[in-house]
């Protein structure tokens, strides 16, 4: 079942640029969703959007089946944002910091909730510190827990491990898999193509305002991935003898590894025809080894489909 519903959505801005042309989404209740896309693909417009930060041009967006523009009280309060800029009170502490959030949304004072948030966020132990004693990763998490303070169900997280190295980057992501598990449904944009492949549900590319591909990550990586196959060979060769000629090879490492790409869904790979050929061929092998293309590879491939056809 949807959470959020996109259906059409456009936003062109003064002067005719197109930040979104026409998105359509549907967001699952409970999942991790990651949006994916270059600067300027229109990701945070989106988000902005979603939580009536910016006002669409044309179609609609509905929140646990409130439209963000008729009834914006009633969807923006299901709502958590964590923006990519970190900005907070300096003197405050962590602990008024967040229930202060909690008061915006007009709802009665909960310290058991906004010490459970802490705790569940590992901020508890720093609920007196003002936030200016905390480091990049510690304010991140203030981020995240202002988000969560007034029980919102659905949260965007924008950028969320920007800035941020890889050990609290990887520590972040369990926070992610943490409020998946107490219900929450997550939407981050990112530019870390590993980030979408360690934590999220269903992988969505965007770019230059279009949503390009929208699919389980399991399913896009078997339905787009390739393999190749990796040949090292004993001595290297200048060319390719003719009886290779047919197959997808490429000479790497100065002529001293063949590397040949296959489908994963094709009924037979030719792995075993192409080390027959290359035996008849005289080239003798030191090594094989396989390698399966990373999200990161499909997502440039299809950035730079747009690309091409844009120039076309």
């Amino acid at each position: 079942m949807s959470i959020v519903d996109i259906l059409d959505l456009k936003k062109v801005y003064d002067g005719g640029f197109e930040a979104l042309k026409g998105v359509t989404l549907a967001i699952e209740e409970g999942e991790i969703l990651a949006l994916l896309g270059p600067n300027g693909a229109g990701k945070t417009t989106l988000i902005s959007t979603v939580c009536g930060i910016v006002n669409p041009s044309s179609g609609s967006v509905t929140v646990g089946g409130h439209d963000i523009q008729r009834d914006f009280r009633a969807a923006r309060a299901m709502i958590g944002l964590v923006p990519q800029e970190i900005h907070l009170e300096p003197f405050e502490t962590v602990w008024n910091t967040v229930r202060y959030s909690r008061g915006l949304f007009g709802l009665p004072r909960d310290d058991a909730h906004i010490e459970k948030v802490l705790r569940q966020l590992s901020l508890w132990d720093k609920r007196k510190s003002k936030t200016m004693e905390l480091s990049g990763g510690m304010k991140r998490r203030v981020l995240i827990a202002k988000a969560l303070s007034h029980e919102p169900r659905v949260l965007f997280l924008d950028e969320p491990t920007a800035g941020v190295d890889v050990e609290l980057r990887k520590d972040m992501w369990n926070v992610v898999a943490d409020l998946k598990a107490s219900g929450v449904t997550i939407i981050l944009t990112t530019h870390y193509i590993e980030e979408a492949e360690a934590i999220a549900d269903r992988v969505g590319v965007i770019a230059k305002g279009e949503l390009l591909l929208l699919e389980e990550k399991a399913a896009l990586m078997a339905r787009m991935g390739k393999k190749t196959l990796d040949i090292e060979l004993t001595a290297p060769v200048v060319d390719l003898p003719a009886v290779l000629a047919g197959y997808d090879l490429d000479l790497i490492s100065d002529g001293q590894t063949l590397r040949y790409s296959y489908d994963t869904k094709g009924d037979r790979t030719g792995i075993t025809k192409l080390l027959a050929d290359l035996a008849a061929a005289g080239l003798q092998m030191r090594d094989l080894q396989t390698r399966q293309s990373s999200l990161e590879e499909i997502f440039v491939d299809l950035v730079s489909e747009t690309d091409q056809e844009d120039a076309a």
